[in-house]
Parts: structure tokens; C-alpha cells; sequence
């Protein structure tokens, strides 16, 4: 085996002891906080959920659950597994769970925080289609525990390079920003636009021919029409509510990123008359009117029980036989697209009713298979969407030799 000089350096001889997580740590969870309750007590204590942006912040309001040094993690959802260091006044929703270490003088929070970075994404089990980590795995993760002082020295050296990281970052991105400003002229931006229109163009087609080919089954799997594979919805009663919802209107989804933009609040006194379709996290929406755009979106957790408008057919998966996620790419396919052209009705606004296209029929392989391919569909569609978005190379190269003394550092002999 390769000898990591760097680390017996630091080690200088000292014992590695492993032990789980669960022997060395309280595993806690949150509790549940809504967003009339995030409304209604603002305050200045940071509530964390799952989210990634904004460190997780989805608000703050005036108490807090704790007040101390600990690691969180995403329990829940496409981020399950992410952890993040806290420290302070502080409360985390039903959705993240919290570590506290049992003996302080036997290990330090960013060095377990530094540790998990990399293995509990490992341990995300997507066994029935949402992403978990709970606790009952998170407790069996092994975890090296060096002595206090190599641990302190190897966050140290961690901290050191990720506040590099984020200031190269920033002065390159402000360069960047301030060069193109100063140098690009008309000319220019018109020839970039169009090599980025045809770039986008061709990874789309790319995209979508090979979405159809990993959506094409023949009689080897089981067809069923979404009503047969999809659980039944609710509408709001607004005469039992005086609570405010955000508002998903045929024109709050992108009919090209599929991302929900803009919403308005309402409420009872205020709410329009196609306001009435409660949706939940992992619920698809889909536009019955000029429903050939198939304009859809995946629900997350920024818009669980919200209301959506009557112009959305909601889609709620049965998960224990489809994964939302795979009935949302078939949404997006060629095939749906011919059935959407062939059934609806009307010329100048062309629609079509819950009742028929819950009759498109999807295959219906494995979850595993499902989980595969919708894996292999998520890159496309992150790929075919960040053509604007990528850093400059000196960037990618500063993360990559930060992930490298990363490993390196927490790279112990078992």
C-alpha cells in the first residue's frame, strides 16, 4: 500500500482508533417549522432545512432548539447526505438531523464535519425512490479518531485552503465579470450569442434523442396509463384556511428549465379562481393548456403544500411502483409529446383533460432500472443547462487541489 507521507507526518507515530459514528456522537433529529410559523415568528435566529443555498438558512425566527458548537446533516430529498459545520443559536426543520459529540476532548465538530463531507454522501440509500440518510445508517458509518491535536492541525490546514478557495473565486469571478464588461463589443456578444444558441441547440438535441432512447421499452416491461400508477390529489377548501399560500400559475414555470420562477402569495380573500390544487413535494405538475409545450415541473420542498392553478394536472407517484422523477422525464418525451398533439381539443387554445392524459401510458421497469436511468437523465439535463454557468478553469483547478489535500488529509489506514 502507498505510504501518505503527509499524514504520518502529522500523525508522527500516534494511533488511529476507528469507532461508528453512533459509539462516539447523539444522533438528534429536528422538528417540524412551516412557513406561516417561519412567517409568523421572524426573529434572529437561523432555521436550517435541506436546502444547500443560502448554508441551508430557510429563515429565522425568534427562538432557537439549540445553542452550540454541532455538525447537521440532510436526512431527506435530493440533497440527502450533504452536511454542513454550525455553530450558535440555531434550529433545523424534520429534515436534518444533528450530531453532538459525547466527548469533546476526544474529538473536534470540523473535523468530523471535514470527514462526512466525504462519506455520508456514500450511505444515501434511494432504496423506495427519495434519497435517505437516516440515522440508523448515519450511526454505522466508521469514523478515524487520530489524537485532538492532529485532528485540530488537520482542519487547520482544510480551513486554510477553503477560504482560499472561496476568495480565488470571488476575485476571478469579479475579474472576469469586469474584463468581459470593458472588452466585449457588440459585434462580439452577437457572435457568442449565436455560438451559444447553436451549442445549447445541439446539446439539446443531443439530449432529448438520447432521453428518448433510455425512455423506450417494448413489450419486456409493464405499460400502465398514469391513472393506474398515480394517487389521488386534493383541492384546497378555502372557507377552512386563513393561512397564505404561494400561487403556481401556468406562467410560474419555464417552458425551457422546467424550474418554477415566480409565485404570488395569496389567501382567501385574494385568491384567484384557478387557485385550488394542493401540491406536495415530489408531485409533478403538467400544463393542460397548450399542454404540446409540456410545460412541467418536479415539486421540492420550497413549494410542498402550496397551491397550484386548475391549468396543472398534478401527478402524485405511487412511489412503490414509479419514481416521481421517471414519470417526469416520460412527461418530456417525444412519445408523450405525439400522444399531447393526437389528444387535445380546441384551435386557439388547445387543451387537454386530466381525465385523458392520466390514459398516456409509461413503462414501468424495476425501480432500480428507474433510479439508473433518471441518474444518467438528471447529468444530461445539468449539462444541457450550464452552458452560462461554469467557473474559469484556474477555479476548477483550486477546488480540485482542495478536494485532493482533502482525502489526502483524511485518507487514515483502517
Amino acid at each position: 500500500m502507498e505510504t501518505n507521507t503527509f499524514l504520518d507526518k502529522l500523525l508522527q507515530g500516534a494511533e488511529v482508533e476507528w469507532k461508528t459514528l453512533g459509539e462516539v456522537v447523539d444522533l438528534q433529529r429536528g422538528r417540524v417549522i412551516s412557513k406561516q410559523y417561519l412567517s409568523e415568528n421572524t426573529g434572529n435566529y437561523p432555521v436550517y432545512s435541506s436546502q444547500t443555498a443560502n448554508n441551508g438558512e430557510i429563515g429565522r425566527i425568534q427562538t432557537f432548539d439549540f445553542d452550540q458548537e454541532a455538525v447537521t446533516w440532510t436526512t431527506d430529498g435530493a440533497n440527502a447526505g450533504t452536511v454542513f459545520y454550525r455553530s450558535g443559536r440555531f434550529s433545523i426543520t424534520n429534515v436534518c438531523g444533528l450530531i453532538k459529540i459525547i466527548d469533546i476532548q476526544k474529538l473536534n465538530y470540523k473535523f468530523i464535519f471535514y470527514w462526512l463531507s466525504i462519506e455520508a454522501k456514500k450511505h444515501v440509500y434511494s432504496g423506495m425512490g427519495t434519497p435517505k440518510l437516516m440515522s440508523h445508517q448515519m450511526e454505522k458509518i466508521l469514523i478515524p479518531i487520530p489524537p485532538l491535536t492532529v485532528q485540530r492541525k488537520i482542519v487547520e490546514i482544510l480551513d486554510n485552503f477553503t477560504e482560499l478557495t472561496a476568495e480565488l473565486t470571488a476575485e476571478l469571478t469579479a475579474e472576469l465579470t469586469a474584463e468581459l464588461t470593458a472588452e466585449l463589443t457588440a459585434e462580439l456578444t452577437a457572435e457568442l450569442t449565436a455560438e451559444l444558441t447553436a451549442e445549447l441547440t445541439a446539446r439539446q438535441k443531443q439530449y432529448h434523442y438520447y432521453r428518448d432512447k433510455l425512455l423506450t421499452f417494448g413489450d419486456e416491461v409493464e405499460w400502465k396509463p398514469l391513472g393506474e400508477i398515480t394517487l389521488p390529489t386534493q383541492n384546497i377548501k378555502w372557507a377552512n384556511t386563513s393561512r397564505s399560500y404561494q400561487y403556481i400559475d401556468l406562467t410560474s414555470v419555464d417552458k425551457e428549465s422546467h424550474n418554477i420562477g415566480e409565485t404570488i402569495e395569496i389567501s382567501a380573500s385574494n385568491a384567484p379562481s384557478r387557485a385550488k390544487k394542493i401540491v406536495k413535494i415530489n408531485d409533478i405538475i403538467f400544463a393542460i393548456t397548450r399542454p404540446t409545450q409540456q410545460r412541467t415541473a418536479l415539486i421540492t420542498d420550497e413549494y410542498d403544500g402550496e397551491i397550484a392553478s386548475t391549468g396543472y394536472c398534478v401527478l402524485r407517484a405511487n412511489e412503490n411502483r414509479v419514481l416521481p422523477q421517471w414519470i417526469y422525464f416520460n412527461m418530456l418525451s417525444s412519445r408523450c409529446k405525439s400522444y399531447l398533439e393526437e389528444n387535445q381539443s380546441g384551435s386557439a387554445y388547445p387543451a387537454i383533460s386530466d381525465t385523458t392524459l392520466k390514459e398516456f401510458s409509461i413503462p414501468i421497469p424495476p425501480l432500480a432500472e428507474q433510479a439508473r436511468i433518471v441518474a444518467i437523465l438528471d447529468k444530461f439535463d445539468t449539462l444541457t443547462h450550464s452552458i452560462t454557468e461554469g467557473l474559469p478553469r484556474e477555479i476548477e483547478l483550486r477546488q480540485k487541489q482542495y478536494e485532493y489535500y482533502r482525502d489526502l488529509l483524511l485518507s487514515f489506514e483502517r
